[in-house]
């Protein structure tokens, strides 16, 4: 029973940070119910199981565009506590379910809309994916090195993070809120908003002169060779974060090096050869090797490893990092709680596996059901 056990959701189904919200919710208790559209039941190629991220949620199809189908939703607001979606603005309202007429029915309920733009501003019509609206936020331009152009941080900063993270914690703190006033709200969750957000320290050090505007020249861009990655011997990678004193001076006491321009970590003039020094020394062993001379030091070094490694690894195993589900390593909830802990409560289902359950507890007989399938309004 996780910390948010007993709160209602209800998710429309959508890509991005919403599936990720309605994830996090799920894991950390609360009743999240994902409605598809009937177009998309039996649509799904893949089995239900891999779909890790729609994990811990029932799913219902209903035809929203139809007079019944938005009755269904209707209702079940009454009794919700939250309702997230990821249309464009404008686009819920015109279906005749924005914030105002779901609030008419039920003034409490959270109201968590995420978008990539926002619900306002000039582009807040427009589409984009996550690339776009990190790019916009100024948080893809730093990540690189030097000379190359900006990586893609997969979709990690914009859909996940800027995104579907703050959607969710805008959603808790709005029914923490709730508790006090009585009353709901909108939560405008976007994702340059939250990609702008997650670049909050590095404005600092602009204003200081502290970072410098060429990527990978700086403390935490690859350009410090205390704060990098170098290939082993058997082309895999070492990660080295030894910011402090201490922690560079234990770096290079386990690698051997002992050179005057090296130790001197803060010197930038001296960053190209430390880098190369490092590189050196790294390559001459695999990285099972390196990683036994590192992993009882304070030197700040760990192994990069692949996603379908990190599960194995023993810390992650004494931690449970990692649980499987039908076969399928994941990772899993965070964070964790001392009373209420977060749990996958069930496995991923495919639009429409739990129509007929969640209409019986809607009030619906099994002859009305029958009848809404076939005029089509659910499926």
């Amino acid at each position: 029973m996780g910390p948010l056990s007993g709160v209602k959701v209800i998710e429309l189904a959508a890509l991005g940070p919403v599936p990720f919200a309605g994830m996090v919710l799920s894991d950390l208790g609360a009743g999240v119910v994902r409605i598809d559209r009937v177009d998309q039941v039996g649509r799904r190629s893949r089995s239900a199981r891999h779909l890790v991220i729609d994990r811990g949620r029932r799913s219902i199809a209903i035809d929203l565009k139809s007079t019944e189908g938005l009755e269904l939703l209707l209702s079940m607001v009454e009794d919700a506590d939250v309702l997230m979606e990821g249309y464009r603005p404008g686009v819920a309202e015109r279906l005749g379910f924005g914030p105002d007429t779901c609030q008419e029915r039920n003034p409490r309920l959270t109201y968590g809309r995420a978008t990539g733009w926002g619900q306002e501003g000039p582009l807040s019509a427009t589409a984009g994916h996550d690339i776009d609206y990190i790019a916009l936020a100024g948080a893809l331009d730093p990540i690189g090195r030097a000379g190359g152009p900006p990586s893609i941080p997969l979709n990690f900063v914009g859909d996940n993070g800027g995104g579907g993270m703050f959607l969710a914690l805008g959603i808790v703190c709005s029914l923490f809120e709730s508790t006090r006033s009585g009353i709901g709200q909108v939560v405008d969750a976007a994702m340059v908003d939250g990609a702008a957000l997650l670049t909050t320290v590095f404005h600092g050090l602009i204003s200081s002169g502290d970072w410098q505007a060429a990527r990978g020249t700086n403390l935490l861009d690859s350009g410090a060779p205390f704060y990098d990655v170098y290939e082993t011997a058997d082309g895999k990678f070492m990660a080295v974060g030894a910011i402090e004193p201490q922690f560079y001076a234990e770096l290079l006491n386990i690698l051997e090096i002992q050179d005057v321009e090296v130790t001197e970590q803060m010197e930038r003039t001296s960053w190209p050869i430390t880098k190369e020094r490092l590189a050196a020394v790294f390559k001459s062993h695999n990285r099972d090797y390196w990683t036994r001379k590192f992993e009882t030091s304070d030197a700040c070094v760990a192994p990069v490893l692949g996603m379908s490694e990190a599960s194995g690894h023993p810390h992650n195993q004494l931690r449970g990092t990692f649980v499987e589900v039908e076969g399928v390593t994941q990772p899993a909830p965070a964070p964790r709680f001392g009373r209420t802990p977060g749990s996958i409560t069930r496995s991923p289902a495919l639009p429409g596996t739990h129509t007929d359950e969640i209409l019986s507890e809607l009030g619906k007989t099994s002859a009305s059901i029958t009848k809404l399938r076939a005029r089509g309004v659910v499926a």
